[in-house]
């Protein structure tokens, strides 16, 4: 049996577009957490246990206070906001949770989900970029509409955006927060996937600031500009060593001779070069 509980506040309101505003004298319906279901395009992918197990604590003493925002499937409800509470929920050893359900369609379920999300903070850049891609991949919104309806800039959208563009390797460390989205926005202007994962390790090493990126980044280009009078052959080899150790290489020619330059940004990044390179 479902149990009906107290009204909703204007707090989780301001959450959604106007055309999803709801009554705040609405009543909450009690269901039980093993009868909620995620959407599968949840705009969240990680969660902090520590943070998980905090909330969790304040839910087992003060109950929780938030509802949820779900809405009917065949085989119970499908939550569209509230991911965080209701794991913490069942970390706490709740039944059941209070929700609001609501009828909408997948379009307004993605926007409520993405919205809330924002709103709270609770997306990596990375996650925040892939919601929005997803949004306009599978329900065709623009860059304009999207930013429109989140209260954000297009620039600010199609800077997000053109973040997923970076190698793997780049995005995974913007994920563990290694690198910021201003660090990712600097090194996106290198030509070169190898360029840009020597950019992130060289962030990471030396500590550098979005500013002090956007200057090596710059540096790096102009160089590189000065570099199409090299020999060609030259230049193709050592992108290509450059692309096979995942670092920034230089080969240097003196007379019939030269020298390679490969960077490294750690002990750890040398023995993984010295293994490329077939040594023991």
């Amino acid at each position: 049996m479902q149990k009906k509980g107290r009204g909703l506040g204007r707090g989780l309101e301001a959450l959604l577009s106007n055309e999803l505003a709801f009554d705040e004298t609405q009543e909450l319906t009690q269901i039980k957490v093993d009868e909620i279901v995620l959407r599968k395009d949840q705009p969240r992918k990680n969660f902090d246990e520590k943070s998980l197990q905090e909330l969790a604590d304040s839910i087992q003493e003060h109950g929780l206070l938030q509802p949820l925002i779900v809405r009917h499937r065949q085989d119970g409800f499908e939550l569209v906001a509230g991911e965080r509470r209701w794991r913490a929920a069942q970390i706490a050893g709740l039944i059941q949770v209070p929700a609001l359900i609501r009828e909408m369609d997948d379009v307004q379920a993605a926007e409520v989900s993405l919205v809330e999300n924002i709103q709270r903070d609770d997306l990596s850049a990375v996650e925040e970029a892939m919601a929005y891609k997803y949004m306009m991949d599978n329900y065709g919104y623009t860059q304009e509409v999207l930013a429109e309806k989140l209260g954000k800039s297009r620039p600010h959208i199609a800077n997000m955006v053109r973040m997923l563009a970076l190698p793997e390797q780049v995005l995974t460390m913007l994920e563990r927060q290694e690198i910021t989205a201003g660090h990712a926005r600097a090194i996106l202007s290198l030509p070169t996937a190898a360029e840009q994962i020597a950019a992130a390790k060289e962030i990471v090493a030396g500590r550098l600031s979005v500013r002090e990126t956007e200057k090596k980044a710059k540096s790096i280009i102009k160089r590189k500009q000065v570099e199409k009078k090299r020999d060609p052959v030259i230049m193709e080899l050592e992108e290509r060593m450059e692309s096979y150790f995942s670092s920034r290489t230089k080969v240097m020619q003196k007379g019939r001779g030269g020298t390679i330059e490969i960077s490294f940004y750690s002990l750890e990044d040398l023995e993984r070069i010295v293994e490329l390179i077939g040594l023991e």
